[in-house]
């Protein structure tokens, strides 16, 4: 009699062109490192168009995150069309007026006031594409996934790091709630919305809050 299939090992293959020499691993992790310090969500956009081929292999390094259990649960709709756009910041929109008149508690608002955040949204018009990210939960074609809001954080900040690799940059924009996004985007109701993040260059002589990140020995315990 067969073994039961719970029994049976999984499939598996050598682990090859992995890592870095020893000697380069420092200087590679500081290059990035560099690099990340130095991003900054942008509010400010150009309409300037973003070179072929970015999108494509920012969300191809997105989607290699990790998962719980494999199931790769995120979905990522790209969305250029201009009247699409419009419609998104519509919807947004009144979402987000709804949100700093009546559901934002003081300190919250209190909290977001040095960041000059509103209910107004034009990036989702002027940025040249906006990826909206859904968690992919069970349904009828989809299997149950694990960890999915760990799972898609991580591929988040994956796509995050390759476009501003790229020199794009972005803003992680969470309107709530975003139950709209699934009619206006055509999604089955096992995708919920996750984020909406606007992509494209920053516009000539944009600004943003003079704001600093906590120092390494704030966020950081060594053991």
């Amino acid at each position: 009699m067969p073994p039961n299939s719970a029994e049976q090992p999984p499939a598996v293959r050598p682990l090859s062109d992995y890592g870095v020499p020893p000697a380069s691993a420092l200087a590679r992790v500081r290059g990035f490192a560099d690099a990340m310090v130095r991003r900054r969500t942008v509010r400010d956009f150009s309409d300037k168009p973003v070179p072929e081929g970015v999108l494509t292999h920012a969300l191809r390094a997105a989607a290699s995150a990790p998962s719980g259990a494999n199931r790769q649960p995120w979905r990522f709709v790209v969305v250029t069309e201009p009247e699409l756009k419009r419609r998104l910041r519509v919807a947004a929109e009144a979402e987000e007026r709804v949100f700093y008149e009546q559901r934002a508690p003081q300190e919250w608002l209190s909290a977001l006031a040095p960041l000059g955040t509103d209910a107004s949204k034009p990036f989702l018009e002027t940025a040249p594409a906006v990826v909206v990210v859904f968690e992919v939960h069970r349904g009828p074609q989809s299997p149950r996934p694990y960890y999915v809001k760990e799972s898609v954080g991580i591929a988040v900040g994956l796509l995050l790091a390759a476009l501003h690799q790229a020199g794009l940059a972005t803003l992680t924009h969470t309107p709530s709630p975003m139950r709209f996004l699934n009619e206006l985007l055509d999604r089955p109701a096992e995708e919920r919305g996750n984020l909406i993040i606007p992509v494209g260059y920053p516009a000539d002589g944009a600004t943003v809050p003079d704001i600093s990140r906590k120092p390494l020995d704030e966020v950081v315990v060594w053991r």
